[in-house]
Protein backbone atom coordinates (compact mmCIF):
# COMPACT_ATOMS: atom_id res chain seq x y z
CA UNK A 1 0.00 0.00 0.00
CA UNK A 2 1.77 2.97 -1.33
CA UNK A 3 1.58 6.47 1.08
CA UNK A 4 1.88 8.60 -1.93
CA UNK A 5 -1.01 10.66 -3.61
CA UNK A 6 -1.91 8.73 -6.69
CA UNK A 7 -1.52 12.72 -8.11
CA UNK A 8 2.11 13.22 -7.55
CA UNK A 9 4.39 13.14 -9.98
CA UNK A 10 8.01 11.06 -9.92
CA UNK A 11 10.98 12.40 -11.36
CA UNK A 12 11.82 10.68 -14.76
CA UNK A 13 15.07 9.03 -15.90
CA UNK A 14 14.23 12.03 -19.37
CA UNK A 15 13.96 14.78 -16.64
CA UNK A 16 17.57 13.43 -14.83
CA UNK A 17 19.24 13.80 -18.02
CA UNK A 18 18.10 17.30 -18.73
CA UNK A 19 19.17 18.26 -15.83
CA UNK A 20 22.46 16.44 -15.87
CA UNK A 21 22.70 18.16 -19.40
CA UNK A 22 21.99 21.47 -18.15
CA UNK A 23 24.48 21.76 -15.41
CA UNK A 24 26.92 20.34 -17.74
CA UNK A 25 26.57 22.94 -20.24
CA UNK A 26 27.08 25.83 -17.74
CA UNK A 27 30.65 26.43 -17.26
CA UNK A 28 30.00 28.33 -14.21
CA UNK A 29 29.05 25.50 -12.69
CA UNK A 30 31.75 23.09 -12.84
CA UNK A 31 34.03 26.05 -11.41
CA UNK A 32 31.04 26.14 -8.63
CA UNK A 33 31.89 22.71 -8.07
CA UNK A 34 35.39 22.54 -7.92
CA UNK A 35 35.50 25.14 -5.38
CA UNK A 36 33.04 24.03 -2.97
CA UNK A 37 34.03 20.15 -2.90
CA UNK A 38 37.52 21.19 -1.82
CA UNK A 39 36.31 24.56 -0.14
CA UNK A 40 34.06 25.56 2.60
CA UNK A 41 30.87 26.99 0.36
CA UNK A 42 30.81 30.01 2.74
CA UNK A 43 34.66 30.40 2.19
CA UNK A 44 34.11 30.58 -1.59
CA UNK A 45 30.87 32.51 -1.38
CA UNK A 46 32.24 35.47 0.72
CA UNK A 47 32.25 39.24 -0.61
CA UNK A 48 35.53 40.48 -0.46
CA UNK A 49 34.04 43.89 -0.80
CA UNK A 50 31.51 43.35 1.91
CA UNK A 51 34.74 42.56 4.19
CA UNK A 52 36.58 45.55 3.43
CA UNK A 53 34.04 48.32 3.30
CA UNK A 54 33.23 48.12 7.27
CA UNK A 55 35.49 49.48 10.44
CA UNK A 56 34.75 49.29 14.26
CA UNK A 57 34.26 53.11 13.82
CA UNK A 58 30.81 54.58 15.10
CA UNK A 59 29.35 57.76 15.48
CA UNK A 60 27.63 57.23 18.89
CA UNK A 61 28.91 54.93 21.38
CA UNK A 62 28.14 53.35 24.64
CA UNK A 63 30.79 52.59 27.57
CA UNK A 64 30.99 49.27 27.69
CA UNK A 65 33.26 46.40 29.27
CA UNK A 66 35.83 43.59 28.71
CA UNK A 67 33.84 40.85 26.69
CA UNK A 68 32.20 38.16 28.27
CA UNK A 69 31.69 34.38 27.44
CA UNK A 70 29.06 32.04 27.82
CA UNK A 71 31.34 29.06 26.83
CA UNK A 72 29.12 25.95 25.84
CA UNK A 73 25.89 27.34 27.49
CA UNK A 74 22.53 28.74 25.93
CA UNK A 75 22.73 31.92 28.21
CA UNK A 76 22.84 34.45 25.54
CA UNK A 77 19.79 36.29 27.01
CA UNK A 78 21.22 36.26 30.60
CA UNK A 79 24.70 37.11 29.78
CA UNK A 80 23.38 40.32 27.42
CA UNK A 81 20.86 41.36 30.63
CA UNK A 82 23.51 42.02 32.78
CA UNK A 83 25.83 43.39 30.59
CA UNK A 84 23.18 46.12 29.96
CA UNK A 85 23.54 47.68 33.09
CA UNK A 86 26.93 46.26 34.19
CA UNK A 87 29.14 48.89 33.54
CA UNK A 88 26.14 51.89 34.81
CA UNK A 89 27.19 49.41 38.77
CA UNK A 90 31.00 49.94 37.56
CA UNK A 91 30.36 53.81 37.29
CA UNK A 92 28.33 53.61 40.64
CA UNK A 93 31.33 51.85 42.57
CA UNK A 94 33.87 53.82 40.63
CA UNK A 95 35.32 50.43 38.99
CA UNK A 96 37.12 50.90 35.61
CA UNK A 97 35.20 47.05 34.51
CA UNK A 98 32.89 45.12 36.65
CA UNK A 99 31.14 41.87 35.84
CA UNK A 100 28.03 40.12 37.64
CA UNK A 101 27.49 36.23 38.37
CA UNK A 102 26.15 34.76 35.43
CA UNK A 103 26.06 31.34 37.41
CA UNK A 104 24.27 32.70 40.00
CA UNK A 105 20.93 33.42 38.29
CA UNK A 106 21.64 30.68 35.68
CA UNK A 107 20.72 28.28 39.29
CA UNK A 108 17.83 29.78 40.11
CA UNK A 109 16.87 29.82 37.00
CA UNK A 110 17.08 26.20 36.67
CA UNK A 111 14.86 25.85 39.76
CA UNK A 112 12.58 28.64 38.89
CA UNK A 113 11.86 26.41 35.17
CA UNK A 114 11.46 23.29 36.94
CA UNK A 115 8.78 24.54 39.39
CA UNK A 116 7.20 25.96 35.74
CA UNK A 117 7.31 23.14 34.20
CA UNK A 118 5.69 20.90 36.86
CA UNK A 119 3.02 23.38 37.34
CA UNK A 120 2.09 23.39 33.60
CA UNK A 121 2.13 19.69 33.52
CA UNK A 122 -0.49 19.80 37.09
CA UNK A 123 -2.37 22.74 34.56
CA UNK A 124 -2.32 20.10 31.68
CA UNK A 125 -3.44 16.78 33.75
CA UNK A 126 -6.15 15.90 31.73
CA UNK A 127 -4.20 16.48 27.82
CA UNK A 128 -3.80 13.32 26.30
CA UNK A 129 0.03 12.52 26.24
CA UNK A 130 0.30 12.67 22.41
CA UNK A 131 -0.79 16.27 22.44
CA UNK A 132 0.71 18.61 20.49
CA UNK A 133 0.96 20.55 24.12
CA UNK A 134 2.06 17.80 26.25
CA UNK A 135 4.72 16.81 23.95
CA UNK A 136 6.22 20.50 23.64
CA UNK A 137 6.30 20.88 27.14
CA UNK A 138 8.45 17.80 28.17
CA UNK A 139 10.85 18.63 24.64
CA UNK A 140 12.99 21.17 26.71
CA UNK A 141 11.73 21.98 30.16
CA UNK A 142 15.28 23.56 31.31
CA UNK A 143 16.65 24.93 28.25
CA UNK A 144 18.87 27.52 28.77
CA UNK A 145 17.26 30.13 27.04
CA UNK A 146 14.75 32.95 27.89
CA UNK A 147 13.71 36.25 27.44
CA UNK A 148 13.76 39.84 28.64
CA UNK A 149 10.38 39.37 31.31
CA UNK A 150 12.19 36.11 32.63
CA UNK A 151 15.16 38.14 33.23
CA UNK A 152 13.42 40.92 34.84
CA UNK A 153 12.11 38.06 36.78
CA UNK A 154 15.32 36.60 38.12
CA UNK A 155 16.66 39.80 39.28
CA UNK A 156 13.44 41.18 40.64
CA UNK A 157 13.28 38.11 43.01
CA UNK A 158 16.89 36.94 43.60
CA UNK A 159 18.85 40.05 42.62
CA UNK A 160 22.26 40.24 42.04
CA UNK A 161 25.72 39.53 42.88
CA UNK A 162 29.44 40.50 41.64
CA UNK A 163 30.41 37.37 39.64
CA UNK A 164 33.51 36.20 42.33
CA UNK A 165 30.97 35.62 45.08
CA UNK A 166 29.59 33.19 42.42
CA UNK A 167 31.69 31.97 39.82
CA UNK A 168 31.55 29.76 36.86
CA UNK A 169 31.48 25.93 37.10
CA UNK A 170 32.21 23.18 34.61
CA UNK A 171 28.91 22.85 34.30
CA UNK A 172 27.49 26.52 33.98
CA UNK A 173 29.74 26.74 31.09
CA UNK A 174 29.48 23.77 29.63
CA UNK A 175 25.38 23.09 30.79
CA UNK A 176 24.72 20.02 28.34
CA UNK A 177 25.20 17.14 31.17
CA UNK A 178 23.52 19.03 33.51
CA UNK A 179 20.33 19.73 31.24
CA UNK A 180 20.46 16.20 30.31
CA UNK A 181 19.96 14.51 33.56
CA UNK A 182 17.96 17.47 34.73
CA UNK A 183 15.59 16.94 31.83
CA UNK A 184 15.47 13.38 32.38
CA UNK A 185 14.16 13.78 36.04
CA UNK A 186 11.87 16.10 35.27
CA UNK A 187 9.87 14.26 32.63
CA UNK A 188 9.90 11.04 35.31
CA UNK A 189 8.15 13.53 37.64
CA UNK A 190 5.84 14.72 34.73
CA UNK A 191 4.92 10.97 34.00
CA UNK A 192 4.39 10.29 37.47
CA UNK A 193 2.42 13.23 38.19
CA UNK A 194 0.19 11.98 35.11
CA UNK A 195 0.00 8.45 36.18
CA UNK A 196 -0.87 9.46 39.65
CA UNK A 197 -3.83 11.95 38.57
CA UNK A 198 -5.41 9.17 36.19
CA UNK A 199 -5.58 6.40 39.43
CA UNK A 200 -7.39 9.51 41.17
CA UNK A 201 -4.87 10.81 43.84
CA UNK A 202 -6.13 14.49 44.68
CA UNK A 203 -4.13 17.92 43.04
CA UNK A 204 -3.14 18.66 46.99
CA UNK A 205 -1.41 15.25 47.10
CA UNK A 206 0.56 16.02 43.71
CA UNK A 207 1.26 19.64 45.02
CA UNK A 208 2.39 18.40 48.31
CA UNK A 209 5.20 15.96 45.99
CA UNK A 210 6.27 18.58 43.22
CA UNK A 211 7.88 19.96 46.38
CA UNK A 212 9.90 16.96 46.83
CA UNK A 213 10.61 16.65 43.34
CA UNK A 214 11.81 20.51 43.33
CA UNK A 215 13.91 19.70 46.63
CA UNK A 216 16.13 16.70 44.50
CA UNK A 217 16.45 19.57 41.29
CA UNK A 218 17.49 21.56 44.10
CA UNK A 219 20.18 19.42 44.93
CA UNK A 220 21.24 18.66 41.60
CA UNK A 221 21.58 21.99 40.78
CA UNK A 222 23.79 23.03 43.73
CA UNK A 223 26.08 19.83 43.22
CA UNK A 224 26.73 21.40 39.63
CA UNK A 225 26.67 24.88 40.14
CA UNK A 226 27.32 25.25 43.39
CA UNK A 227 24.90 26.80 46.44
CA UNK A 228 24.53 30.34 45.82
CA UNK A 229 24.71 32.38 48.69
CA UNK A 230 22.07 34.24 50.40
CA UNK A 231 24.33 36.87 51.76
CA UNK A 232 28.24 37.83 51.12
CA UNK A 233 31.05 40.08 51.83
CA UNK A 234 31.63 42.52 49.54
CA UNK A 235 34.13 44.86 49.39
CA UNK A 236 36.06 46.09 47.23
CA UNK A 237 38.89 48.98 45.85
CA UNK A 238 38.41 51.37 43.11
CA UNK A 239 39.92 52.35 40.17
CA UNK A 240 41.77 55.34 42.38
CA UNK A 241 42.92 52.93 44.53
CA UNK A 242 40.41 53.85 47.24
CA UNK A 243 39.25 51.33 49.50
CA UNK A 244 35.37 50.30 50.11
CA UNK A 245 33.35 47.78 52.37
CA UNK A 246 29.50 47.31 52.45
CA UNK A 247 30.45 44.80 54.92
CA UNK A 248 27.38 41.08 54.93
CA UNK A 249 24.69 41.90 52.54
CA UNK A 250 21.97 39.97 50.16
CA UNK A 251 22.05 39.65 46.89
CA UNK A 252 18.39 41.70 47.13
CA UNK A 253 20.29 44.34 48.49
CA UNK A 254 24.02 44.64 46.71
CA UNK A 255 20.96 44.94 43.16
CA UNK A 256 19.48 47.92 44.74
CA UNK A 257 22.52 49.39 46.09
CA UNK A 258 24.89 49.19 43.38
CA UNK A 259 22.65 48.32 39.55
CA UNK A 260 21.34 52.15 39.35
CA UNK A 261 18.70 50.49 36.92
CA UNK A 262 14.88 51.05 36.94
CA UNK A 263 13.60 47.82 35.66
CA UNK A 264 10.42 48.41 35.41
CA UNK A 265 11.11 51.74 32.71
CA UNK A 266 11.96 48.91 30.51
CA UNK A 267 9.75 47.80 27.38
CA UNK A 268 10.54 44.67 24.93
CA UNK A 269 9.25 45.57 21.61
CA UNK A 270 9.29 43.58 18.36
CA UNK A 271 8.82 43.46 15.14
CA UNK A 272 6.80 40.67 13.74
CA UNK A 273 5.69 41.38 10.01
CA UNK A 274 3.92 37.91 10.22
CA UNK A 275 -0.14 37.98 8.57
CA UNK A 276 -1.18 36.72 11.61
CA UNK A 277 0.20 39.03 13.90
CA UNK A 278 -0.25 43.31 13.43
CA UNK A 279 1.15 46.46 14.74
CA UNK A 280 0.67 48.46 18.10
CA UNK A 281 -0.84 45.24 19.60
CA UNK A 282 0.70 43.39 22.84
CA UNK A 283 1.66 39.97 22.48
CA UNK A 284 2.47 36.83 25.01
CA UNK A 285 3.77 33.40 24.27
CA UNK A 286 1.41 30.86 26.64
CA UNK A 287 3.32 28.54 28.85
CA UNK A 288 6.56 30.32 28.46
CA UNK A 289 8.21 31.86 31.76
CA UNK A 290 10.00 30.49 34.51
CA UNK A 291 8.57 32.65 38.08
CA UNK A 292 5.35 31.44 38.28
CA UNK A 293 4.39 34.29 39.94
CA UNK A 294 6.36 36.67 38.06
CA UNK A 295 5.74 38.88 35.17
CA UNK A 296 4.63 37.10 32.05
CA UNK A 297 6.14 37.64 28.74
CA UNK A 298 4.88 40.35 27.27
CA UNK A 299 6.20 42.01 23.59
CA UNK A 300 4.61 44.99 22.16
CA UNK A 301 4.79 44.14 17.94
CA UNK A 302 5.75 47.71 16.18
CA UNK A 303 6.89 49.19 12.84
CA UNK A 304 10.74 48.62 12.13
CA UNK A 305 11.15 52.15 12.43
CA UNK A 306 9.93 52.49 16.13
CA UNK A 307 12.01 49.86 17.30
CA UNK A 308 14.92 51.46 15.26
CA UNK A 309 14.35 54.78 16.38
CA UNK A 310 13.82 54.44 20.27
CA UNK A 311 17.01 52.07 20.39
CA UNK A 312 19.43 55.17 18.73
CA UNK A 313 17.46 57.26 21.25
CA UNK A 314 19.11 55.08 23.88
CA UNK A 315 22.57 54.90 22.79
CA UNK A 316 22.56 58.54 22.07
CA UNK A 317 21.89 58.79 25.55
CA UNK A 318 24.71 56.50 26.77
CA UNK A 319 22.55 53.70 27.31
CA UNK A 320 22.96 49.87 26.06
CA UNK A 321 20.30 48.29 24.43
CA UNK A 322 19.42 44.22 24.96
CA UNK A 323 17.78 42.33 21.46
CA UNK A 324 17.27 39.42 19.75
CA UNK A 325 18.30 38.28 16.98
CA UNK A 326 18.93 35.34 14.19
CA UNK A 327 22.48 35.58 14.38
CA UNK A 328 23.19 32.55 12.03
CA UNK A 329 22.42 34.05 8.76
CA UNK A 330 24.68 36.05 6.80
CA UNK A 331 27.29 36.79 9.76
CA UNK A 332 31.04 35.26 9.77
CA UNK A 333 32.35 35.06 13.46
CA UNK A 334 35.95 35.57 12.60
CA UNK A 335 35.07 38.68 11.17
CA UNK A 336 32.30 39.69 13.51
CA UNK A 337 30.32 41.02 10.95
CA UNK A 338 26.64 40.81 10.15
CA UNK A 339 25.89 42.14 6.37
CA UNK A 340 23.40 41.43 3.93
CA UNK A 341 26.00 41.25 1.13
CA UNK A 342 28.69 39.21 3.27
CA UNK A 343 27.94 36.23 1.07
CA UNK A 344 27.24 35.87 -2.65
CA UNK A 345 25.02 32.54 -2.27
CA UNK A 346 23.82 33.16 -6.01
CA UNK A 347 27.20 33.68 -7.90
CA UNK A 348 28.07 29.82 -6.23
CA UNK A 349 24.24 28.47 -7.00
CA UNK A 350 22.95 30.38 -9.84
CA UNK A 351 19.87 30.98 -7.89
CA UNK A 352 19.21 33.61 -5.10
CA UNK A 353 17.54 33.37 -2.51
CA UNK A 354 14.14 35.30 -1.97
CA UNK A 355 11.94 35.03 0.94
CA UNK A 356 10.26 37.93 2.98
CA UNK A 357 11.44 38.63 6.62
CA UNK A 358 7.49 37.16 7.35
CA UNK A 359 7.65 34.94 5.11
CA UNK A 360 11.06 33.26 7.08
CA UNK A 361 9.32 33.59 10.04
CA UNK A 362 6.15 31.39 8.31
CA UNK A 363 7.98 28.74 7.30
CA UNK A 364 10.81 28.20 9.90
CA UNK A 365 13.67 29.20 7.79
CA UNK A 366 14.48 32.00 10.82
CA UNK A 367 13.73 32.88 14.12
CA UNK A 368 15.16 34.40 17.23
CA UNK A 369 18.07 32.34 18.69
CA UNK A 370 19.98 34.82 20.21
CA UNK A 371 20.27 37.80 22.51
CA UNK A 372 23.08 40.82 22.33
CA UNK A 373 23.58 44.20 23.25
CA UNK A 374 23.58 47.58 21.00
CA UNK A 375 26.86 49.58 22.65
CA UNK A 376 26.79 51.65 19.37
CA UNK A 377 25.69 53.34 15.97
CA UNK A 378 26.85 54.97 13.12
CA UNK A 379 24.62 57.28 11.94
CA UNK A 380 24.71 59.34 8.72
CA UNK A 381 24.59 63.11 8.03
CA UNK A 382 20.50 62.97 8.30
CA UNK A 383 20.98 60.82 11.28
CA UNK A 384 19.83 57.73 9.95
CA UNK A 385 21.58 54.48 11.26
CA UNK A 386 23.83 52.61 8.68
CA UNK A 387 25.80 50.00 11.29
CA UNK A 388 25.30 48.83 14.88
CA UNK A 389 28.34 48.14 17.52
CA UNK A 390 26.95 44.68 19.18
CA UNK A 391 28.17 43.57 22.18
CA UNK A 392 28.11 39.79 22.01
CA UNK A 393 29.00 37.35 25.10
CA UNK A 394 31.20 34.72 22.92
CA UNK A 395 34.98 35.79 24.65
CA UNK A 396 37.19 37.87 22.90
CA UNK A 397 37.53 36.38 19.65
CA UNK A 398 36.59 37.83 16.50
CA UNK A 399 35.26 41.07 15.47
CA UNK A 400 37.02 43.73 17.85
CA UNK A 401 38.13 42.00 20.84
CA UNK A 402 34.28 40.28 20.51
CA UNK A 403 32.16 43.67 19.61
CA UNK A 404 30.80 43.07 15.91
CA UNK A 405 29.23 45.12 13.40
CA UNK A 406 25.96 44.68 12.37
CA UNK A 407 24.99 46.93 9.31
CA UNK A 408 21.73 48.35 9.21
CA UNK A 409 20.34 46.46 6.48
CA UNK A 410 20.77 43.09 8.71
CA UNK A 411 18.38 44.66 11.27
CA UNK A 412 15.75 44.92 9.11
CA UNK A 413 15.95 41.43 8.00
CA UNK A 414 17.37 39.78 10.72
CA UNK A 415 16.49 42.08 14.36
CA UNK A 416 13.26 40.71 15.93
CA UNK A 417 13.30 42.39 19.35
CA UNK A 418 14.65 45.42 21.37
CA UNK A 419 14.56 46.68 24.74
CA UNK A 420 13.72 50.32 25.34
CA UNK A 421 12.87 52.51 28.16
CA UNK A 422 9.37 53.66 27.50
CA UNK A 423 10.32 57.61 27.64
CA UNK A 424 11.29 56.92 23.79
CA UNK A 425 7.93 55.64 22.75
CA UNK A 426 4.49 57.49 21.67
CA UNK A 427 1.48 57.92 24.35
CA UNK A 428 -0.49 55.85 22.50
CA UNK A 429 1.90 53.03 21.90
CA UNK A 430 2.22 53.35 25.90
CA UNK A 431 -1.29 52.89 25.80
CA UNK A 432 -0.82 49.45 24.40
CA UNK A 433 1.19 48.21 27.33
CA UNK A 434 -1.82 48.73 29.55
CA UNK A 435 -4.11 46.40 26.98
CA UNK A 436 -4.70 42.69 27.85
CA UNK A 437 -2.18 40.51 25.82
CA UNK A 438 -3.46 38.43 22.90
CA UNK A 439 -1.89 34.84 23.87
CA UNK A 440 0.09 33.27 20.82
CA UNK A 441 0.72 28.84 21.24
CA UNK A 442 4.08 28.16 22.98
CA UNK A 443 5.31 27.42 19.67
CA UNK A 444 5.42 30.63 18.07
CA UNK A 445 8.79 31.86 16.31
CA UNK A 446 8.61 34.72 19.01
CA UNK A 447 9.48 32.58 21.54
CA UNK A 448 11.85 30.85 20.09
CA UNK A 449 14.88 32.86 21.94
CA UNK A 450 13.69 30.87 25.32
CA UNK A 451 13.93 27.80 23.78
CA UNK A 452 18.11 28.43 22.57
CA UNK A 453 20.21 25.26 23.94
Amino acid sequence: MTLINTYAEAITLNQIEQFQQEFEEEPRNRIALNAVTKTPVRNVAMNRRAVTRHNHTFSHMVKAGASTSQNSSGRCWMFAGLNTFRMAAAQQMNLEDFELSQNYLMFWDKLEKSNYFLESILKTLDEPTDSRLICWLVQDPIQDGGQWDMFVNLIKKYGAIPKEAMPETESSSSSGAMNQNITAKLREYAARLRRMHREGVPLSQLKSLKMEMLNEVYRMLAIHLGEPPREFLWQWRDKDREFHRDGVITPQKFFERHVPVDLDSLVCLIHCPQATKSYNTLYTIEYLGNVVEGQIIRYLNVELEVMKRAAVRMIQDGKSVWFGCDVGKMFDRDLGLMDMELFDYSAIYGTGFGMTKAERLDYGQSQMNHAMVFTGVDLDSDGHPRKWRVENSWGDKGGDKGFMVMTDAWFDEYNYEVVVEKQYLAPELLAVLETEPVRLPPWDPMGALARAR
